[in-house]
């Protein structure tokens, strides 16, 4: 399989500066199924290689995806729950034996927030935990922060080294050092399911 190189951390744009910045990881998100006709997403990770993947046979803005690691094996399951202004996405992680036994526990909640944005309740937790901004904007570009208003990941359009920006299906995630990427990955499946790009 053809591999896609991202830019290496230090070359994306952040809010943040110094040695935290240098030590963001960089994936490229392409908004494309890798299977014939299907909808989803795949992932790729700084060596360029397929490192995650969506796969929603079913219609755009599925019910329920599961984003899987490049082997298939399911980890974690994404399902919409309620309807209009109270629809909501619950992710639980899938058990590790290959997915067949999924945790009955939701891990996070995302719910539609005020000006076009999405708030992060984990399970357990006390409130929004993150905050994701545009999510009902149809542009690619937009960040994830956590309740102090810091920017723990981002979002934009993937440039080539020559400067030239790529299709707006094609994107850069940049995620902070110190969190659960896989949180994060999660969150921009859970986008991708509200703006129906999925």
């Amino acid at each position: 399989m053809a591999k896609i190189q991202p830019l290496p951390s230090s070359s994306c744009s952040t809010s943040s500066s110094g040695d935290h910045h240098q030590n963001r990881q960089a994936y490229t998100v392409w908004m494309k199924s890798l299977v014939f006709n299907g909808n989803g997403c795949a992932v790729y990770g700084p060596d360029g290689a397929v490192a995650f993947r969506v796969d929603n046979y079913g219609c755009r803005g599925g019910r329920e995806v599961f984003f899987m690691d490049r082997e298939g094996n399911s980890l974690i399951r994404i399902r919409r729950k309620g309807f209009g202004m109270f629809r909501r996405w619950e992710v639980c992680r899938c058990a590790h034996n290959g997915g067949q036994d999924e945790e009955a526990t939701p891990w996070f909640r995302v719910r539609r927030a005020e000006k076009g944005g999405a708030a992060v309740a984990m399970h357990g937790g006390a409130g929004t935990c993150y905050t994701m901004d545009g999510c009902c904007a149809r542009k690619p570009e937009y960040r994830i922060r956590d309740v102090d208003g810091t920017v723990v990941a981002e979002v934009a359009r993937k440039q080539t080294t020559a400067g030239v920006v790529l299709g707006e299906d094609v994107l850069t995630l940049t995620v902070a050092p110190e969190v659960d990427h896989l949180l994060f990955l999660g969150l921009v499946v859970v986008r991708g399911l509200i703006n129906r790009s999925l």
